[in-house]
């Protein structure tokens, strides 16, 4: 079996994202948790990658939302600890 690029990209892709569910699963990993976040945004863009081989609309799409998602969890993650720090110092 001779994989190209595009295919390693979309199975280390599906592996963090399903790394990510597992962990959350299974209570090591918070639904808000910059390491959840940052598994699935590296899984969704590893996933869109691999349609370089085969495009399809729909996955595309998918992973776009995914991505989108994730950016938006990982800027109100850091926001709030930007926030609670600036909080902290201001004491």
């Amino acid at each position: 079996m001779d994989l190209q690029w595009h295919q390693w990209c979309g199975i280390v892709g599906a592996f963090l994202v399903v790394l990510a569910y597992f962990l959350l699963q299974v209570t090591r990993f918070s639904g808000a948790g910059l390491p959840y976040l940052l598994l699935n945004l590296f899984g969704a863009i590893g996933l869109a990658v691999s349609l370089y081989g085969a495009f399809s609309m729909p996955v595309l799409i998918m992973q776009l939302a995914w991505i989108a998602i994730s950016l938006f969890g990982i800027v109100r993650t850091l926001g709030a600890r930007g926030r609670m720090r600036s909080g902290l110092s201001s004491r």
